[in-house]
């Protein structure tokens, strides 16, 4: 097994993730409703977490969708799975959220898939952004920004009631 560095710790994530949910929160002061939509499977988990510091702080109504991609059927119509109703989205400000921003193709894909709807306004939201950008997308709210070379990893880990981010 390779060697790992703890980046961010535990304690470091949640806090990390509390402001992530106050940026949200304050950025959408005026909306009446948000929807978080998680990119499956880590980046769902992360939306999970934020998901319930934002029904904790703000006064909007939220929700949590999931979105899973199929990178390499992301054209066909099993190859990206919304755990909601596309129309539902209509009129309202998504949030898609994801546990690491790397070239941005996961985001890119699911952002196309939501734009079937027609949305508001759409941000996104990362735990870790690592601005190796092969796509002209950003993170919104990031909880780190780090440099990194194309050839080490970042990995967030959920175990228990745990989060930590490793570089691989």
């Amino acid at each position: 097994m390779a060697e790992k560095t703890l980046i961010i710790g535990n304690e470091k994530v949640h806090q990390k993730i509390e402001r992530i949910a106050y940026e949200i929160v304050e950025h959408n002061f005026d909306e009446k409703e948000l929807v978080l939509v998680g990119i499956a499977k880590r980046g769902y988990l992360f939306a999970e977490l934020v998901f319930n510091e934002v029904k904790k702080i703000g006064k909007q109504d939220v929700s949590l969708e999931s979105i899973a991609l199929d990178k390499d059927n992301v054209f066909d119509a099993n190859g990206i799975n919304y755990s909601g109703e596309l129309n539902a989205l209509n009129g309202k400000t998504v949030i898609v959220i994801d546990d690491v921003l790397n070239s941005g193709v996961t985001l890119m894909y699911a952002v196309r898939h939501l734009l079937g709807a027609q949305i508001k306004k759409m941000n996104t939201a990362v735990l870790v952004d690592r601005r190796h950008r092969n796509f002209p997308i950003r993170a919104d709210f990031a909880g780190l920004t780090l440099s990194t070379t194309l050839q080490e990893h970042i990995a967030v880990e959920f175990t228990n009631e745990e989060v930590n981010v490793y570089l691989v």
